[in-house]
């Protein structure tokens, strides 16, 4: 749990140590247009954030697209966590919705989404992680610190690490929780360089979520030693704790 002022004060030991910690934010589930997500771009467009959409919709210029896995459905059992790219299929079925998912963005969008995946529900089995590259995708993001920056040769894993939704009641996770979440990660990223990552759910977000995701956003804007940056710049490998 931690206050905006506990945020402020490490923001203060990143420009103390000359360096600017990489922040970026990434909203999933973005499936069609509607309020939601006209809402949404209005906070990108009134913080200036950048900010990175994964999945299918897109027509906003400066908004980096990436692609949340292929059709969102769930094929675990009852007693697993819900998971589209698990081991529940053969491996070639898998990888061949995503390639097909990719091959549809390029013909919707053409050059302008990122090569990089973002599994749904943040899962992906680990068997086919090493498989990506093979079929095309650059970069991998998920949930949680990463435990290698690569996780094999030709893939590069940026993550998000703060969710502002509590999924078991499906509501805002509260601002102290959300601020606690941030510094902490932050206080890591000291040490590891990793990006660090907000997440937001426009589909599922409440009152609270959307309020704090606007003040976040504006706050970080004012604040040294903390940077926006955007997924293409991150993926590219630009970034990473400057100083």
């Amino acid at each position: 749990m931690s206050t905006w002022q506990d945020l402020a004060d490490e923001a203060a030991r990143w420009q103390e140590a000359g360096r600017t910690a990489d922040l970026w934010w990434r909203d999933d589930d973005a499936a069609d247009a509607g309020p939601e997500l006209d809402r949404l771009l209005a906070i990108h467009r009134d913080t200036g954030a950048p900010l990175a959409l994964a999945d299918r919709l897109g027509n906003e210029p400066e908004v980096d697209l990436l692609q949340h896995g292929y059709a969102h459905v769930n094929h675990a059992t009852s007693s697993e966590k819900k998971i589209e790219l698990g081991p529940q299929r053969p491996a070639m079925l898998v990888l061949g919705e995503l390639g097909t998912g990719r091959l549809a963005l390029e013909r919707l969008f053409g050059a302008r989404p990122l090569a990089v995946l973002v599994p749904p529900w943040n899962r992906i089995a680990p068997a086919l992680v090493p498989t990506l590259p093979e079929i095309g995708f650059s970069g991998l993001s998920t949930f949680g610190a990463r435990r290698r920056t690569h996780p094999v040769r030709g893939l590069l894993e940026v993550n998000a690490h703060v969710d502002l939704i509590d999924w078991k009641d499906r509501r805002f996770v509260g601002e102290a929780a959300a601020l606690g979440a941030l510094v902490s990660s932050l206080a890591r990223a000291r040490i590891s360089h990793e990006p660090v990552g907000l997440l937001s759910h426009h589909l599922a977000m409440d009152g609270g979520a959307w309020d704090f995701l606007r003040s976040m956003l504006e706050r970080a804007n004012k604040m040294s030693g903390l940077g926006l940056r955007t997924a293409r710049e991150l993926f590219a490998g630009k970034g990473e704790g400057r100083g």
